[in-house]
């Protein structure tokens, strides 16, 4: 399985029944939590984007998934698909300060 996590781009079609689309920070917490149990984690990576638009009041950007990882530990495979430069480059900074693969 693959998290996506945006606001308003679907997951890449041929690639649907593998991925999980979450909007917010608070739901993509709560799905990584669900997959984790009984420790089959089935997450192979999150692809992420950067700003969470309207839905950035459900737990902020989406560079606060990341901080959120770093915080409890959790080691995930990320992909960035956001187009903000600044954004990404921030969020690159977390994942090679934690050692996380970054898939590009």
């Amino acid at each position: 399985m693959v998290l996506w996590v945006d606001d308003v781009r679907v997951p890449p079609e041929s690639f649907i029944p593998k991925y999980i689309w979450v909007r917010t920070v608070n739901d993509a917490k709560q799905t990584i939590e669900r997959l984790e149990i009984g420790k089959m984690n089935l997450l192979e990576y999150i692809d992420v984007d950067h700003d969470a638009g309207d839905y950035a009041k459900y737990g902020g950007d989406y560079i606060k998934l990341l901080d959120w990882l770093e915080e409890t530990g959790r080691n995930y495979s990320v992909r960035i698909h956001s187009m903000n430069p600044v954004g990404r480059e921030n969020m690159r900074a977390i994942i090679q300060r934690n050692g996380w693969k970054e898939i590009k």
